[in-house]
Formats: structure tokens, sequence, C-alpha cells
């Protein structure tokens, strides 16, 4: 038979979350149990708690920690129990009527303690009144009598007791005002809504003893529960010089999960772990081999694209986004944690506090001051804007994984950008916004012109850009570095040629991307201009 344990008031053992693992959509907690008075050796039902109601049943798991002494578990579970909802204020969500109840009966009881203690003043003044007559009587007996004394003391006696019985008085009547409308108020409640309970939840553990168990003896529990989550986010400082970059690395955590974690070991993991890990099935892919026609073995065909690769998300059932309204909606989601296909595990250096509001918590992890590289850079192709950039190495000792960054230099924050997935060592870069003081245009021309002998086409494109700077006069002189894009062929039948003798200033070539590069010192109320000329050639067998 099972004897009773010793427990806090009402029989259940506080079971506090003491850590917590938080992933990438759920958490695992760990909770720990202490046993202040120990167990006799038996068999003891102990119940643990409350915890919270979203806890996963099948993930439950307890281990007892019995300093050496032989006991076992034979039971653990969850059990659910609906409860009236605790006194005190209502919660935010709660109606108009309702917070009208309890402003009254606040109010109520604010008034019945004043009541009080003015009753007990009047009291007390009733009683040295009586005191006063008393001593009047006696002393005129006594052939020592003071008509200025006992005026004076029964005029302040008597003007006390008038003063405080007339707010007496006025409180008796606010005091009945309050009640029948306190009265109308609960009975309009109980006419209107029902007082919804409160689900919470517990756990039972069936310890088995074969000796008694010391004081201090602790159940450890762990499960899984959802509504809890997190995701890295950045904040970086550029230096004045440019030079260095103070980099902080912080998680942010959301939970709501009914119940606050105070001071717990906080994890932070990107395992994914409902991803289910069964290979794909395999299915035949027949091949099959089809002759070209002569006219496709003398012609090929050539298209000059203009790509941009976006990925917005897959849908819910995994295909990709078809239309405008499918990307709306997966551009709301919350992106997951980028962590390189392999699972990473972050800690929190100190104890948390992660109140269960549903809320976004900045956490700090790690900071650090890296070595920079900064430069003003313009792609007159995707943007006018000339913008600071800076590059560094992660040289922070772990990976960075993807997050938000927020940006911050010498005017303060200028902005919130994106630092993608960086191993160690890796080069990173962000963009610290714009520098307004610079207008750039960009104007490209175009000819064809096809040989009616040879059948060659070629296309001569001139691409002119106008960089100006609109600076005060003290101001010192700006590096810039301008990138422009030349096409990059694939196959041999098509040529790319850099016209130099059309390009102006004549640039040293372009990389294997197929961008120029040109470096420029504009002082203030500077203008250059650059152009660049190239040509694409094709034999006849090309269609462009």
């Amino acid at each position: 038979m099972a004897s009773t344990a010793p427990a806090t008031k009402d029989g259940v053992i506080p079971c506090p979350v003491t850590a917590a693992t938080l992933l990438e959509d759920r958490a695992e907690l760990r909770r720990t149990a202490v046993l202040d008075a120990g167990l006799p050796a038996g068999t003891h039902r102990l119940r643990l708690g409350p915890v919270g109601p979203l806890a996963v049943d099948r993930s439950l798991r307890a281990e007892l920690e019995a300093m050496g002494a032989a006991a076992d578990i034979r039971d653990v579970r969850l059990v659910r129990l609906y409860t009236p909802p605790p006194e005190g204020a209502p919660g935010p969500d709660a109606s108009a009527l309702r917070h009208r109840v309890h402003e009254l009966t606040e109010l109520m009881r604010r008034l019945e303690a004043d009541q009080e203690r003015t009753g007990t003043r009047v009291a007390v003044l009733e009683q040295l009144l009586e005191e006063l007559r008393r001593d009047i009587a006696e002393s005129t007996g006594a052939g020592e009598a003071d008509p200025g004394r006992w005026t004076a003391e029964l005029d302040r006696a008597y003007g006390e007791h008038t003063r405080h019985a007339d707010a007496q008085r006025v409180l008796l009547r606010r005091i009945a005002r309050t009640r029948t409308e306190l009265g109308s108020a609960k009975e309009a409640l109980d006419a209107a809504e029902e007082q919804p309970l409160v689900l919470s939840a517990f756990v039972d553990v069936v310890v088995e003893t074969g000796e008694p168990l010391p004081e201090g003896a602790r159940l450890r529990l762990v499960h899984l529960t959802p509504c809890a989550l997190w995701r890295p986010a950045y904040r970086a400082e550029l230096s004045a010089d440019g030079r260095s970059l103070a980099l902080q690395c912080d998680a942010v955590a959301w939970q709501r999960t009914g119940e606050d974690w105070t001071g717990a070991e906080l994890s932070l993991s990107t395992a994914r772990t409902t991803q289910a890990a069964e290979p794909p099935n395999l299915s035949e892919d027949v091949l099959l081999l089809v002759d070209r026609t002569p006219e496709e073995r003398r012609t090929i065909e050539v298209d000059l694209r203009e790509v941009d690769i976006q990925n917005v998300g897959p849908t819910e059932d995994g295909s990709p986004v078809q239309d405008a309204a499918q990307a709306a909606a997966a551009a709301l989601t919350l992106p997951g944690v980028d962590d390189g296909g392999e699972a990473r595990l972050l800690t929190a250096p100190a104890p948390v506090d992660l109140p269960s509001d549903g809320r976004a918590h900045r956490i700090g992890l790690a900071s650090a001051t890296l070595p920079a590289r900064a430069e003003y850079s313009c792609a007159p192709e995707l943007s006018p804007l000339v913008t600071q950039v800076a590059r560094f190495s992660n040289s922070t000792g772990q990976v960075l994984l993807s997050g938000p960054v927020d940006l911050v230099r010498g005017s303060g924050f200028v902005g919130r950008s994106e630092l993608r997935f960086t191993a160690e060592g890796a080069p990173a870069e962000l963009s610290f916004g714009s520098e307004d003081t610079f207008r750039v245009t960009r104007s490209v021309e175009e000819s064809r012109d096809t040989t009616a002998v040879t059948g060659r086409t070629v296309i001569t494109r001139t691409v002119r850009l106008a960089l100006s700077r609109f600076a005060p006069a003290d101001a010192g002189p700006l590096s810039v570095v301008v990138r422009e894009r030349i096409p990059v062929s694939e196959i041999t039948a098509v040529e790319v040629r850099l016209d130099k003798e059309r390009s102006s200033p004549t640039p040293e070539g372009a990389d294997a991307d197929g961008i120029v590069r040109y470096d420029l010192t504009l002082n203030a109320d500077d203008r250059r201009t650059l152009t660049l000329g190239y040509e694409i050639t094709a034999s006849r067998a090309v269609m462009v």
C-alpha cells in the first residue's frame, strides 16, 4: 500500500524549471524537486508541480538522485485538472464587467477598513468624554474647581468627536451605496458569463525505496513543451575609422507555456527533432536518347538572361511558392534557423528569467571586437546609392547563424540588415547605409551588326556612369569603389571582349564573374565620368 510522502501545502511538492533547452519550435524543460524531509522505506506516490498544461505526455521521464540509497521509479504520468481561478485581479482578457466587480470589491474593502478606523476613533473619544465628566465631578466634590481648563478640554474633545462622527456617517452612507452597486454588478456578471475554470497540470511519480531516503534527495523531470522558440540576432557597431567592428551575438526567445521560467539555465539548440530521418523512396528514372534534326545540329540558341534568384521559402505542404499571394504569406512566417546543416548548441552565460507572455526577450550570448575594413561601394546597375560596406572575418571562435543585425555607427542606429551563416574564419560583410552626398547616374547604349558574308553578329554596348559628390567645401576626400558588370560567355561560339579603346578610364580587366572595378577618390563638389565598352560576338550558328 502506498504511503503519503512529505509534501508542501495541498500535498504538492514544488518542481520549478531549473534548465531549458530552446529548439526551433519547442523547448525541452528540466525540473528539480527537492525532498526536504526525505522518504521512509516503502512505496510512495508523490505529486509534483504545478507544471505547464502544454507538457507533452510521451516525452515525460523522471530520474531520482537518492545519494546512494536503493530506490526505483515505478510510474510517472501527467495529471491535468480544472480548478477555480486564483483570487486576485482579473487578467487582461477579462470583460469590462468583471473588471468593474473587482474595482467595487477593492473599494468596498478600503471603505470598510476606513469605517473601522473611524469607529475606533469615535469610541476612544466617547471614552475620553466620559473620563472628563468623571474628573469634573470628582474635582468639584473635592473643592478643586477649574472651569477654564474643563471648558477647553471639553470643547476640544466634543469637536473631535463631532468631526469623526460626521465622517463615520458619510462612510456608512457610501458603504451602503457601494454595497448596493456591487450587488447589482455581481448579479449582472452571474447572468452574463460564467467564471471559466483554469487548466492546471501536475506530475504523479510512484517511488519504491528499499531503505529510507535521506533529506535532500532530488527528483528530476524532463519533458517537451510547445509554444517556445528562439532565433539568433545581432548588433554590429562600426568604429569611426572603419577599422574595427563590435559584434554582439544575442538570442531572441519567446515562450507562452503557461508558467514563468525564473533563474533557469538556458541552452539554445538548432536540432530539428521533428524531422524524419528515413531515406526517400527510390523510383526508376528512364533516360531516352533522341536524335537531333539537322537543323538543330546547325543552330545553337543563346539567350541573354537577367535573372533574380529569390527564395521566400516553401508553402505549408513543402512545395515551392507559386504566386504572389503565397509569396506574401510565406514572407510573413518566421524563418527557420540556418545552422549550415550541422546541429549547434549555444549556452546563455548566466541564468535567465523568461516570463510566459509571448513577447520577444533578447538574451546576450557573446560579444567580440573584430578587425574590419570599411569602404564606400557602389554598383550602379543594382542601385544608384553609394553605401558604406564593412568586410570582416569571423574570428569570434564560433559560427555565426543567419539572423537580423541592428546596425550602429557614429550617428547611432542606421538600420537593420541580415547576416548570413558564417563559419569560423570565413569572410562576411555588412552594409551600414548610404552616403547621401553622392549622386550616381547610369545609361546604356547598344548597337547590333550582322555581317552578311560570315553571318557573325556583333553586339556593342557602351555603359556611361556619372558620379558626383555634393559636400561642404571643408569636407575631406572619400574613396569610392565602383563595380560594373559585363556578360560572361559559357560557350566557345559566343565571345565577350572588353573594348579598352572605348573605355575611359581604361580598366585593368574583369574578374571571373565579369565584374569590372574602379577605385576613385572624390573631393567636395567633385565629378567623374566613367565609360565602359564591350562587344559580344556570336557565330552564324548562334541565335541571339
